[in-house]
């Protein structure tokens, strides 16, 4: 089979890549780069997203050339292949995280889940390392939408002992495929609908677990998927984490505005800043006519924003595609503006509230 004749280098775009070579998509997942078939990859040199999956460029660029002149996806060995995260006991245990930031609204329903993906996934078209913690302990729904599946493994860390002198059990977060870390209590089990049966106290433990016992690896942004309500679980995050901001969603609907204030009177009286606010489900464009209609009604996004003190993010419309991929747990490939618009804001919001040099360890 004569072999294609294209440059590859570490500089190469992932997805101009594969659809001139399409072999380099077998290629790439034999190293873990499931990126290859997501939105992120037009966004991706080889090199950017061999080093978010933790991965030495060089293997990845021989293998592709070698399958560029053979036409035949060559053997890659387990050592090219294993991502070098974070070992158990390297710098003792603790991960360096820039931001901490709980998306919260205070009702159910609102798409939190959703908006917390897709600010993920522009985050990540920027080639920011970012995590996800799932803090609806109840109702995870992050899993799902990233197709995750395999319950999380435990490694022990040998520089934390407990009283007993033992190495203290750490969890590595499950990696989606274009270098996510996600940890959520639907993957403590390989049953996902399995429920936890759990009262506030041990909520609140499991959600401070999440944080301090797993081995991030050092990110720019791990972003917190918080429950409806203001109760146990949003008040742990908010008051014993070293949260940045918060971002609240709402939608436009007169119940959901009147709970989505409450949050922020919650968040206010905690201290903590709002970031923004994104209105979720804000109206629906007819794709034949190109029609906008407020499906739930007007919007209530600046009456929110107003009370916040913070600026709308974005006004996210309805949209069955979105729907439809989050739901076979693709939603990574969701190429759409609205990803980069919630992540541009976001990073212009933490711009105007600037935070001690020196990044937060989690101890």
């Amino acid at each position: 089979m004569p072999h294609i004749d294209i440059q590859i280098s570490p500089d190469s775009n992932i997805e101009e890549l594969v659809a001139a070579l399409p072999i380099a998509a077998e290629v790439l997942t034999q190293f873990g780069l499931g990126c290859s078939g997501c939105g992120v990859s037009k966004y991706e040199t080889i090199a950017q997203g061999a080093k978010a999956h933790g991965l030495r460029v060089e293997p990845v660029i021989a293998a592709l050339t070698q399958a560029r002149l053979s036409g035949f996806v060559p053997l890659v060995s387990n050592e090219d292949r294993t991502p070098a995260r974070r070992a158990p006991g390297s710098f003792n245990g603790r991960a360096r995280i820039k931001y901490v930031i709980p998306i919260m609204s205070g009702k159910g329903g609102v798409g939190k889940s959703l908006v917390t993906a897709l600010i993920a996934i522009g985050l990540r078209r920027k080639h920011y390392a970012v995590g996800i913690l799932d803090g609806d302990i109840t109702g995870p729904s992050i899993p799902k939408l990233f197709g995750l599946r395999t319950p999380l493994a435990i490694e022990a860390d040998p520089a934390v002992k407990n009283d007993k002198g033992q190495a203290q059990p750490l969890m590595v977060p499950a990696v989606t495929r274009s270098a996510i870390e996600v940890v959520s209590a639907n993957l403590l089990t390989d049953k996902e609908d399995t429920a936890m049966i759990w009262r506030g106290p041990i909520l609140s433990g499991v959600i401070r677990q999440f944080y301090e016992q797993v081995l991030w690896s050092d990110l720019d942004f791990l972003l917190i998927d918080l429950p409806p309500g203001t109760s146990d679980a949003p008040l742990t995050i908010l008051q014993s984490l070293p949260v940045d901001g918060v971002v609240l969603v709402t939608m436009p609907q007169a119940l959901a505005t009147m709970i989505v204030r409450k949050a922020a009177n919650l968040v206010h009286q905690l201290k903590k800043q709002i970031l923004g606010v994104v209105e979720n489900m804000s109206y629906f464009v007819a794709p034949d006519t190109g029609t906008k209609y407020e499906i739930f009604g007007p919007s209530y996004a600046d009456k929110v924003s107003e009370l916040a003190g913070a600026p709308v993010l974005a006004r996210i419309p309805i949209d069955p595609e979105k729907a439809r991929l989050a739901d076979e747990g693709r939603v990574e490939e969701i190429d759409d503006p609205i990803c980069d618009q919630l992540a541009d804001s976001l990073l212009a919001a933490l711009a105007l509230h600037p935070k001690p040099k020196e990044v937060i360890s989690i101890i």
